[in-house]
Order: C-alpha cells, then sequence, then structure tokens
C-alpha cells in the first residue's frame, strides 16, 4: 500500500515542482520586463535618447524586415480569402467575401504576423548582440565608463520597434487584401465583387485598420523589451547567447497573443460588426 502511495505522488510532486519552476521563472521574467520598461520610459521622459541611433535601429529592425513580412503576409490574405470565398460562395454569400478578408486581415493577419515575423527576425537579432555583449564584457565596460547600458542599448531598440512595426503593418494590410483580391476570381468571387463587398464596410473599415496598427504598438514595445531583456541577462558564454536567442523569440511570441488577446476585449467587446448601418 505505501509502495502504491509513493508510485502516485513522487510523479505529482515531480509535475507540481515542474510547474511553479516554470511558472516562476516567467513571472519572474514578466516582472523584469516591466522594471526595464519603467527604465526606458524614465530616459524617454527626460530626452536623453540618442535619436541617431533610434534612426540605425529604423533601419536594421524596421526596413530590412519589410521584405519577408510581406511576403509571409500575402500568401497568408491569399489562404484566408481562398478558403473564405469556397465557404461563402457555397451558401451564395460571396458578395461578402472581399469584407471578410478584409476583417480577417487587417485586424489579426497583418499585426499578428507581421509581429511575429519582426520577432523571429529583429528580436532574435536583438537578444544574440546584447547577449554577445554580455558574455564578452562589454556592458561592464560600458557601465565603468559611465554609460548607461538601458539609454544606450535599450531605448533606441525600444522606440524604433514601436515606431516601425505600425508602418509594416500598414504596408502588409494592403498586400494581404491584395493577396485575397488575386485569388477570389478563381475562388468563384469577381473582382468587382470582391471590391464593392469591401467598400461596404465604410467607415468601419478605417476603424479595423486603426485597431490593427495600435495593437502592433503594444507588440512592438513586447518584442524590444523581450529580446533586451533576455540578451541583458545572458550567462554561460556562447552556448548562453543560444539559449538567450532562443527563449527571446519564444517569449516574445507567447506574449503577442496573450496581449492579442487582452486588447481584443477592449477593442471589440461585442465582436464588432464591420458592416455599415
Amino acid at each position: 500500500m505505501r509502495t502504491a502511495t509513493r508510485a502516485f505522488w513522487l510523479p505529482a510532486l515531480r509535475y507540481y515542482r515542474t510547474v511553479s519552476h516554470a511558472l516562476d521563472g516567467f513571472f519572474t521574467t514578466v516582472g523584469e520586463i516591466f522594471i526595464l520598461l519603467g527604465q526606458s520610459l524614465w530616459h524617454l521622459c527626460t530626452f536623453t535618447v540618442d535619436f541617431g541611433e533610434v534612426l540605425k535601429q529604423m533601419s536594421i529592425i524596421g526596413v530590412n524586415a519589410v521584405p519577408v513580412v510581406l511576403l509571409t503576409v500575402t500568401f497568408a490574405g491569399m489562404v484566408l480569402a481562398f478558403y473564405t470565398a469556397q465557404i461563402l460562395v457555397e451558401f451564395n454569400m460571396g458578395n461578402y467575401v472581399g469584407m471578410m478578408a478584409a476583417v480577417t486581415v487587417a485586424r489579426e493577419g497583418a499585426p499578428v504576423l507581421s509581429a511575429i515575423v519582426v520577432a523571429a527576425r529583429a528580436g532574435s537579432a536583438i537578444a544574440a548582440e546584447l547577449g554577445s555583449m554580455v558574455v564578452t564584457e562589454q556592458i561592464d565596460a560600458m557601465r565603468a565608463l559611465a554609460v548607461n547600458p538601458i539609454q544606450y542599448l535599450v531605448v533606441p531598440r525600444l522606440v524604433s520597434l514601436v515606431l516601425m512595426l505600425p508602418v509594416i503593418t500598414m504596408l502588409a494590410i494592403i498586400v494581404g487584401v491584395f493577396g485575397g483580391y488575386l485569388v477570389a476570381a478563381p475562388a468563384g468571387v469577381s473582382s468587382g465583387t470582391f471590391v464593392s463587398s469591401i467598400r461596404r464596410m465604410g467607415e468601419s473599415g478605417l476603424y479595423e485598420v486603426n485597431t490593427g496598427l495600435l495593437k502592433t504598438v503594444f507588440f512592438g514595445a513586447v518584442i524590444a523589451l523581450v529580446s533586451c531583456q533576455q540578451g541583458l541577462k545572458t550567462t554561460g558564454g556562447a552556448a548562453g547567447v543560444g539559449r538567450a536567442t532562443t527563449r527571446a523569440v519564444v517569449l516574445s511570441i507567447v506574449l503577442i497573443y496573450m496581449v492579442d488577446f487582452i486588447l481584443v476585449q477592449f477593442l471589440f467587446p461585442n465582436g464588432g460588426s464591420p458592416v455599415k448601418q
């Protein structure tokens, strides 16, 4: 009886220990991210920002990510429009295909996919760069020279991501809807019907776009803060840099979806109807 009891409780205790350790690490990381955010906002409010470095990071992080983001969202828009058209045409509702494709791309497709691609591309690069600086003691050298690493390294990357991700997403929305337009006709919806369906959205279409862009401001902050936090806490040499890079990308994607869910509750509390009344 005692052996059977131990056989039951030992795996349960190991599972509890694993879960509690993971949760402790997650909430500790989130706390460190908020501390980093507060320090960054302090430097922004005191205008101690190197705007030359901000422009450099805008080019590295934002401009260089445009091609892969647009390619990804274009094919995503094509897939969404193709499936939507197949289902709605079957129920004689083909005149709603354009509107549904535009709403899906503007609300979720373009903002979330753009953020994920930028997190994978720019977030990993930020974590690797800062992690390499930590293990080679460049951060310690900066502190010895009275240079604040938050001010010089974190704030420019935070500002550049917050500014550039909405711009990238705006382009992604355009190409995503255009991708849906390209596959509408083969799926059974004429080009004129697709375009007129989008026009039916009226002023609500602008709201869909604006809310999608608003999300990316938060997504950009998440990517920058998570990547910088993981990079600055790197330990263990080259292997540690690799682990920090992986954690930065994974945690950024998880938090992007979490923040997206929270924002949706405020932006679309009742689901939101894109049809102009």
